[in-house]
C-alpha cells in the first residue's frame, strides 16, 4: 500500500507555548485532497488535530491553509501534485492562531462590516414596485468580484497586510469595489471614507499576490487598482469643479 508524510504545525495554547511539528505517515490515493488527508489522521490517527472545513467543494472558503508554503485551498489541493515527497500544512500566515490549522478571523470581519458589503439605498423601492431590474452588461460590471468566498488565502500571501494588519486587505476592498459597481447601490461615498484612507486602497503597492492565489479568479489587485483611478478622477474633477454636486 502506498503511503504518504503529512507534517502539520500544531498549536494549542492551553497545552503548548510555542508551535511545533508533527509528522503522520498515512495511506496514499491518486484521487485524495490534502483536506482527505487531514481528515484521515483526525478520524483515524489523531483526534486532537484541529481544523476548519464545510463543503469540500470550493465553495465555502473554510479550509484556507498554507500547503508547502504556498496559500491554498486544501479540499482543491490534490497530494498527487507533491507525491511521492511530503506534505507540509501550516495555518495560514498573517492570521493568529487559535489552534492548529485554525485562525482568527476577527480583523478581517471588522474590516468587512466597515466597507458595507451590502446594497444602500438612499431611498428604498416599494415592495409594490417589484425588484431592482439589472441588465447582463451591468450584472458583468461586478459578477467577478462577487465570486469572493472569504476564504483568507489573498491576506495570507498579501506583503503589505503581513506587514501592517491596519490595512483594509484585498477581499474587503474587492468587496467594496463589487458594491460600489453595482448599478442597484447608492452606497459609493459612504464607502470612499474608508477605502480611500491611509488604511485602505493607497496602502497597495501592488505586487499582485493576492490575485496569484485567489482559487475563485476574482482579483483583488484589479479591484483596487480601478478604485484608486476612479476615486483619484473624483478627486480632481472636484477641485476643478468644486460647486459640481452642489
Amino acid at each position: 500500500m502506498s503511503t504518504i508524510k503529512i507534517t502539520v504545525t500544531r498549536y494549542n495554547p492551553e497545552t503548548s507555548s510555542e508551535p511545533f511539528t508533527q509528522s503522520y505517515t498515512i495511506p496514499y490515493k491518486e484521487d485524495m485532497v490534502v483536506l482527505d488527508a487531514l481528515n484521515y489522521i483526525k478520524n483515524h490517527v489523531d483526534g486532537t488535530l484541529t481544523h476548519r472545513w464545510s463543503c469540500r467543494m470550493g465553495v465555502c472558503g473554510s479550509c484556507g491553509m498554507m500547503i508547502n508554503g504556498d496559500a491554498k485551498l486544501s479540499c482543491a489541493t490534490f497530494l498527487r501534485d507533491y507525491y511521492p515527497g511530503e506534505v507540509q500544512v501550516d495555518a495560514l500566515a498573517h492570521f493568529p492562531v487559535i489552534r492548529d490549522l485554525v485562525i482568527d478571523m476577527s480583523d478581517f470581519m471588522d474590516k468587512l462590516v466597515e466597507i458595507k458589503p451590502w446594497i444602500i439605498r438612499s431611498e428604498e423601492k416599494p415592495l409594490e414596485e417589484g425588484e431592482y431590474l439589472q441588465s447582463p452588461d451591468e450584472l458583468d460590471l461586478y459578477r467577478q468580484f462577487s465570486m469572493c468566498i472569504n476564504c483568507m488565502i489573498c491576506y495570507s500571501a498579501c506583503p503589505v497586510y503581513g506587514h501592517d494588519k491596519s490595512f483594509l486587505g484585498p477581499a474587503a476592498i474587492a468587496l467594496a469595489h463589487r458594491y460600489n459597481m453595482d448599478s442597484r447601490d447608492e452606497g459609493q461615498d459612504q464607502r470612499a471614507e474608508i477605502i480611500g484612507s491611509h488604511e485602505g486602497i493607497w496602502e497597495c503597492t501592488f505586487v499582485g499576490e493576492c490575485t496569484r492565489v485567489c482559487p475563485k479568479h476574482v482579483d483583488p489587485a484589479a479591484a483596487i487598482q480601478r478604485t484608486k483611478v476612479q476615486l483619484t478622477k473624483e478627486y480632481f474633477i472636484s477641485w476643478l469643479w468644486p460647486w459640481g454636486n452642489r
